[in-house]
């Protein structure tokens, strides 16, 4: 199961494409080449923000949209990052992070969200291991993680994966609950 998939993932890219809100705040954290970034600024979302620690990884992607705003992408640490968003959307970041850092990450996605914020995304469907990353996880697994900080509002199997990860994705569509 390859990491980079060479564009953005088909259920992302649905996802996007039945958003009208063009002024939508939205982050894309542990971003690495950034696909969904590039299609979303290249459909007129302009207040999108690129996050990820890797140096390389930013300038790879500056080296594919030049124009891109600087002031909108972020070399840091996802954890220590503090601004606030409409949406989050998250592909191959989580399944990335050790899962000793699935509670942090869920309690930060929820900080980084405003009021009724969203979490949109993909996360893998496979039986979690040490082995990662990725690491996999459950429907189960996930309801309980998120449950406290999020309505889950959509957490399904993908229906539209590409062909080496059917049957092996989850897609989430989470709202922010009012703050703990």
């Amino acid at each position: 199961m390859g990491w980079d998939i060479g564009g953005i993932s088909q259920p992302l890219r649905a996802y996007i494409d039945q958003l009208n809100d063009k002024n939508l705040s939205i982050l894309i954290p542990g971003a690495g080449n950034a696909y969904e970034v590039e299609y979303l600024i290249s459909n007129g979302f302009r207040n999108t923000y690129f996050l990820d620690f890797s140096s390389k990884a930013i300038s790879n992607f500056k080296s594919r949209c030049p124009l891109f705003p600087e002031n909108h992408i972020f070399c840091q640490d996802f954890f220590e990052h503090n601004r606030r968003y409409d949406l989050i959307l998250e592909q191959t970041f989580f399944c990335a992070l050790a899962p000793k850092l699935r509670e942090k990450y869920v309690a930060k996605m929820h900080d980084l969200l405003k009021q009724k914020g969203k979490l949109v995304g993909i996360l893998f469907n496979f039986p979690l291991s040490d082995s990662g990353p990725p690491f996999g996880g459950s429907k189960d697994i996930y309801e309980e993680l998120f449950d406290p900080y999020f309505n889950i509002e959509v957490l399904e199997n993908c229906y539209n994966s590409i062909k080496p990860r059917s049957g092996t994705e989850l897609f989430i569509n989470m709202r922010k609950k009012s703050s703990k």
